[in-house]
């Protein structure tokens, strides 16, 4: 069913995605290519996969790891160029970026927590019949 906790908390990490695809245009840390970009397309493809796949629920806690590991490999690139940043006067708001990926993570796992119990729920009541 699409109108569980879960789902909320799996668009919120959807929006993340969308937020950081916003804001994350001026990262480049491997020239011209789009990373941050790319990323953030996989990451809201995975999401809305997942958000669908309501009936199979194993699959949707494999996507929601797939996300979090991606969004931990944005979480790190994004530190290490927040780091090497100069953030003079050419670039004044530095630092808004790693909160999403972050959020989005917290998001996936408040999400998995709740399909796990979900899955419990299942299991017990087949255990019933």
């Amino acid at each position: 069913m699409l109108q569980r906790i879960q789902t909320v908390w799996m668009f919120l990490a959807i929006l993340g995605a969308v937020f950081l695809f916003i804001t994350g245009q001026d990262f480049s840390l491997f020239g011209p290519v789009p990373f941050i970009s790319v990323s953030c397309v996989i990451l809201v493809l995975f999401g809305f996969i997942s958000i669908l796949s309501y009936k199979d629920r194993k699959r949707q806690i494999q996507l929601n790891n797939i996300s979090m590991i991606i969004n931990a490999l944005l979480l790190g690139l994004l530190a290490y160029w927040l780091l090497t940043l100069s953030g003079g006067i050419d670039f004044p708001e530095k630092g808004i970026e790693p909160v999403f990926p972050l959020l989005s993570i917290i998001c996936l796992l408040i999400a998995n927590v709740y399909i796990r119990k979900d899955e419990r729920l299942v299991k017990s009541v087949d255990r019933l019949r």
